[in-house]
């Protein structure tokens, strides 16, 4: 799989709308991720959330937390595909 991200924004409820190379657009749910990980821990902070960046493709925060692309992709639910919109 080769989905990358080119556009991340921050959501309400740790939620994260992720645009894919393609305009596929996603929403990322992260509050499972905070809750069973020591490393996302820090994400909890909301201001601390909102850093959060695309990076080589996929996403990241300023103090390195990421997930792989394909994490993101199918941990995530469609929202729409612009790519098929004429």
């Amino acid at each position: 799989m080769n989905r990358q991200i080119k556009r991340v924004e921050v959501q309400k409820d740790y939620k994260l709308l992720l645009t894919f190379i393609d305009n596929e657009l996603r929403v990322f749910d992260m509050k499972p991720y905070i809750n069973k990980s020591s490393f996302f821990k820090q994400l909890e902070d909301k201001e601390y959330f909102k850093t959060v960046r695309v990076s080589l493709g996929s996403i990241q925060w300023k103090n390195g937390q990421d997930l792989s692309p394909d994490t993101l992709y199918l941990k995530s639910k469609l929202i729409s595909n612009l790519s098929t919109v004429s």
